[in-house]
């Protein structure tokens, strides 16, 4: 099964308030392990490998074309 990359929430900027707020008052340290709590419980809900690896190699690509501030 591909990665979907089409429009699967029903409210984007609803789901961007819950990440930030998700993040709110923690320090750097927190946040990545939030982020990391995150990404293993979701790929456990995804579950298949291959979709994840898609996910992984996308994203990748993306922060390695973001230049560097």
């Amino acid at each position: 099964m591909p990665l979907n990359l089409a429009q699967n929430l029903d409210d984007y900027d609803d789901f961007y308030e819950m990440l930030s707020d998700s993040h709110q008052d923690l320090d750097a340290r927190q946040s990545r392990m939030l982020s990391d709590q995150l990404i293993l419980l979701l790929s456990n809900h995804i579950g298949d490998l291959a979709v994840l690896r898609q996910a992984f190699a996308l994203a990748r690509m993306h922060v390695e074309r973001t230049p560097p501030r």
